[in-house]
C-alpha cells in the first residue's frame, strides 16, 4: 500500500493511493499513519480489504498539500558514507561500521514544502535517500533477516546537510544536519510488503533541472537489513521510526571547486523508484 498524510501544516490526514492512482480518505479507519498504525497487522488488513474493496471515499488532491507521510515520528536515525560510490567521491575510506547520527523529528516537512537555507550557511548540500521506517519494536537482532522482518516501510527522504556546520565547526554531525527543515519525506510510504528488494531501487535528484545524483541501493555497503540488525544493538528501534539510510554519489561536497552548493532561489528534485518524487525551493532562513 502507498499510505499518505495530506491536508495543512499540523492538520494532516491519513490517506491511501490506491492503484489507479486515486487518492482515498483513511480517516473513517485510522487516527493517523504512524508507529502505532505499522505495528498493528490487524488494521493494516482492514485498510487493505477496504481498499479493495473500493469502499474508501474519493479525496479531491486538488491544490491539497502533502505531508510526510508519517506522524509521531520518534526518532531519525541516519547513516553516514553508507554508498562506495560517495565515500569514493569525498576521499573517505569506505567505513568498518556503520556512521550513526541522529536528526530531530521537528526537522521533518512535506515532500514538496519549503526548505530553508540556514543563515550563516555557505555549504547547504543536498542527499537524495531511501528512509526505512519501522514497524516492530527491533532490540538485539541477531541477522539482516531479522533486521528486515522488522521494516514497517519505505520512503523517500532528502537528508539536506549543511557541511560547514557539520564538518567545520566543532563537535558531531549533528550540527550540520538538524537545521529546521531539513528532513523531507515524502510523499508516500510504501509498505515493505511491495517492495521485493530494497537494494534494488535507483535514486536519482535534479538541481535546477540537472541531473546530480544517479545511483542505487545495491551499492550501499551496509545493506538495509543490516543496518537495522546493528543499531539494535545500540538503541531500540520503535514502530515509527525513521532511518535514513544514506546518499550515492552526486552530492556537492564531492564536486570540484567551486562546489555548487545550494542558495536561496534553487530547486530540488529526487526520486526513487517505486517511493514517488519530490520538488523543494530553497528558500533564506
Amino acid at each position: 500500500m502507498k499510505l499518505l498524510r495530506v491536508g495543512p501544516v499540523g492538520a494532516e490526514r491519513p490517506a491511501l493511493l490506491d492503484q489507479d492512482g486515486t487518492l482515498r480518505d483513511l480517516s473513517g479507519l485510522v487516527t493517523d499513519v504512524d508507529g502505532a498504525l505499522l505495528a498493528d497487522e490487524s488494521v493494516l488488513s482492514r485498510v487493505r480489504d477496504a481498499a479493495a474493496a473500493g469502499e474508501l471515499p474519493v479525496l479531491d488532491a486538488e491544490g491539497l498539500r502533502i505531508g510526510a507521510p508519517v506522524g509521531r515520528i520518534g526518532k531519525i536515525v541516519g547513516i553516514g558514507l553508507n554508498y562506495h560510490c560517495h565515500a569514493a567521491e569525498v576521499g573517505a575510506e569506505a567505513p568498518a561500521e556503520p556512521i550513526v547520527f541522529l536528526k530531530a523529528p521537528d526537522t521533518v516537512v512535506g515532500p514538496d514544502d519549503t526548505v530553508l537555507v540556514p543563515r550563516g550557511s555557505v555549504k547547504t548540500d543536498w542527499e537524495a535517500e531511501l528512509a526505512v521506517v519501522i514497524g516492530a519494536t527491533a532490540r538485539y537482532l541477531s541477522s539482516a533477516e531479522e533486521g528486515l522482518a522488522h521494516v514497517g516501510g519505505y520512503v523517500l527522504a532528502n537528508d539536506v546537510t549543511e557541511r560547514a556546520f557539520q564538518i567545520e565547526r566543532g563537535g558531531t554531525w549533528d550540527k550540520g544536519k538538524n537545521c529546521e527543515t531539513f528532513t523531507p519525506l515524502g510523499p508516500w510510504l510504501v509498505t515493505a510488503d511491495e517492495v521485493a528488494d530494497p537494494q534494488a531501487l535507483d535514486v536519482k535528484l535534479w538541481v535546477n533541472g540537472e541531473l546530480k545524483q544517479n545511483g542505487s541501493t545495491s551499492d550501499q555497503i551496509f545493506p538495509v537489513g543490516e543496518v537495522v540488525r546493528y543499531l539494535s544493538h545500540f538503541m531500540t528501534l520503535y514502530p515509527g521510526d525513521v532511518i535514513v539510510t544514506g546518499t550515492p554519489a552526486g552530492v556537492a561536497a564531492g564536486q570540484p571547486e567551486p562546489m555548487p552548493f545550494l542558495r536561496a532561489g534553487d530547486v530540488v528534485e529526487l526520486e526513487i523508484s517505486g517511493l514517488g518524487r519530490q520538488r523543494q525551493e530553497f528558500k533564506s532562513a
